[in-house]
């Protein structure tokens, strides 16, 4: 492997930094201990800047490019975004429909408890969620369709493969063009 820039990030595939390396963990490193590295990268993953800085964190993230793109927000170096959790609410799912068929079965012999062929559930009329009384074409009962579930989040990260990201300590310092 050539000499790398101070400040580079490989991915590495073993459980260990390399010599000159450190794991992109957010690790807090004091300034006079890796002036080099300080002027290249400052406070951008964090540090107090007069005796700090922090390395990138990549526990549990995936990279991304800095800059913008048409249709992208503005991304700029050192900026965290994203959310392990998200909870869906009605005006966020694509437009669909549940759709139901109801029939009226006035023979009480083909009336069951269960689903079989040819049986209903109950007699739509006598149902809590139908409206009572009803005429041909009316709507159903305001509970018979509508929104459900708990509110809870589900989990909504892309698939990925747990990998280490190491930044190079030593090295080549980069030159400015």
């Amino acid at each position: 492997m050539t000499e790398p820039f101070v400040g580079e990030i490989q991915l590495f595939g073993f459980d260990f930094a390399p010599r000159d390396w450190a794991f992109c963990n957010g690790t807090t490193i004091l300034i006079r201990q890796n002036t080099t590295l300080y002027s290249l990268i400052g406070v951008t993953y964090g540090g107090d800047g007069r005796n700090t800085f922090q390395l990138p964190n990549f526990s549990g993230r995936a990279s991304c490019g800095s800059g913008t793109g048409p249709g992208l927000s503005p991304r700029s170096a050192g900026l965290a975004f994203g959310a392990d959790n998200v909870t869906l609410h009605t005006p966020e799912m694509p437009g669909h429909t549940h759709s139901f068929t109801a029939y009226l079965q006035p023979d009480s012999t083909k009336r069951a408890s269960a689903p079989s062929a040819g049986n209903s559930l109950t007699l739509p009329l006598d149902s809590p969620v139908m409206a009572k009384d009803a005429t041909a074409d009316a709507k159903f009962a305001a509970g018979m369709i509508g929104p459900t579930g708990g509110g809870s989040s589900h989990e909504n990260r892309q698939p990925f493969l747990a990998v280490n990201f190491s930044i190079a300590l030593q090295g080549v310092f980069p030159q400015f063009s």
